[in-house]
């Protein structure tokens, strides 16, 4: 079995919701020559189904997720499970595709749900000699793996709870904004629908008029047919009659045929009572034609005006909406104006409004008894009396003056 070109089926299931017991790999060797295959050996346990799409994967020690595998191979699914020969099965890794680097690696065994049901023990890739066998032997470095394994999966479930932190904030700011635009939407909608079921009734109704009219004018035409035909037969039978006579007149022997004569002359009558009463049925269906047409104009109309109300209402809401916005900016612009009145006539005053003895009072404290035309507050009613020299009461004076009439 050769390794494909697509990609196995992987998933981000951390180490702590994975069962490595249900494969287990056998003869696994500690290290590995580099430049030659390497045959993996492993057996299905007694409750393990394997799957098509199943595949085993070398990975490097300290992995999180199946997406970190190195290459990998498609499992040979066994023909007869219940046969204990099939339980044992194998795959062959070529040389090519096999790590160049003396790190710890494992085979892992992947279900096509990216889920790991068994895994080996480690080994490396690296020539074989003395010194290197004795390192392997210990204990050591065994210890020191599984160590960081637990490190990992600790490290790995820390991870795991800041993330479901951050998906709920994001869920509760999604929810926020879906309400609020949901809000703003609710009204168009309504609005979009209901033009669209008058549209569509509209149709509907202008197609059943088409139709009416193309049925009434088919029965006109139908009509106009029947009366040319009716006069046809009264001619021929005034025509008949006459020849009767002239045959009852002239001999006896056309006896036969004027009985004949007789006979088709009342099924002629026959056929016209019949066309009458056709006549009159299509009287009944085009007034009833009629009765349905001015039913549709009238729910036509509801609509309509069902319509109207719903685009005055938002009509006004826009309008209101206007309103305070320019209210709003109408009102920062006299703030802004009353700042610049202020600073402008302490300035003229020699005085510095950071540095005034006299404490602004806030909308909570003071409040009754500041001027509600200043937006921050009146710069005369301090705690302390200030004295003003002739000179600069005369440049306020004139500078109020001069406010005023502009």
């Amino acid at each position: 079995m050769e390794e494909t070109i697509e990609d196995p089926p992987t998933s981000a299931v951390l180490l702590d919701h994975c069962h490595f017991s249900q494969v287990i790999f056998s003869s696994v060797e500690k290290f590995y020559i580099p430049g030659g295959d390497v045959t993996c050996h492993y057996t299905f346990t007694q409750h393990f189904i394997p799957r098509r799409k199943d595949w085993i994967g070398i990975f490097r020690v300290g992995w999180k997720t199946t997406r970190e595998y190195y290459t990998f191979m498609w499992v040979t699914l066994p023909i007869d499970l219940n046969n204990k020969s099939a339980k044992q099965q194998e795959v062959q890794f070529k040389a090519y595709y096999l790590p160049k680097d003396d790190e710890y690696y494992q085979f892992c065994y992947v279900d096509q749900d990216g889920v790991v049901r068994g895994a080996s023990i480690p080994f490396q890739f690296r020539p074989e000699n003395e010194e290197d066998i004795l390192v392997v032997t210990t204990q050591g470095e065994v210890e020191e793996i599984e160590q960081h394994n637990k490190e990992l999966c600790k490290e790995n479930q820390e991870l795991k709870d800041n993330c479901v932190s951050l998906q709920k904030q994001n869920s509760d700011m999604q929810a926020e904004l879906q309400k609020k635009q949901e809000e703003l939407e609710t009204l168009q909608s309504i609005n979009k629908k209901l033009e669209l079921k008058v549209k569509e009734q509209k149709d509907y109704w202008e197609t059943e008029l088409l139709q009416l009219k193309e049925q009434n004018q088919k029965m006109s035409s139908e009509n106009e047919k029947m009366g040319i035909i009716v006069d046809q037969l009264q001619a021929q039978l005034s025509t008949q009659e006459k020849e009767m006579e002239k045959l009852v007149q002239g001999d006896q022997d056309k006896t036969e045929q004027l009985e004949q004569l007789k006979k088709e002359n009342d099924h002629l009558f026959l056929s016209l009572t019949e066309q009458r009463k056709d006549q009159k049925k299509l009287e009944q269906t085009v007034e009833q034609m009629k009765q349905n047409e001015t039913t549709a104009m009238k729910k036509q109309q509801e609509l309509m005006d069902e319509n109207f109300d719903l685009s005055k209402r938002l009509s006004e809401n826009k309008i209101i909406c206007n309103a305070l916005q320019r209210e709003k900016e109408r009102l920062e612009g006299e703030n802004d104006l009353l700042k610049r009145e202020n600073s402008r006539l302490l300035s003229y005053m020699g005085l510095d409004f950071n540095s005034l003895p006299y404490q602004v009072p806030t909308s909570d404290e003071g409040g009754a008894g500041q001027n509600p035309g200043l937006v921050y507050g009146n710069p005369y009613s301090g705690t302390e009396q200030m004295e003003i020299t002739p000179r600069q009461y005369q440049l306020v004076t004139t500078e109020t003056s001069t406010k005023t009439f502009e």
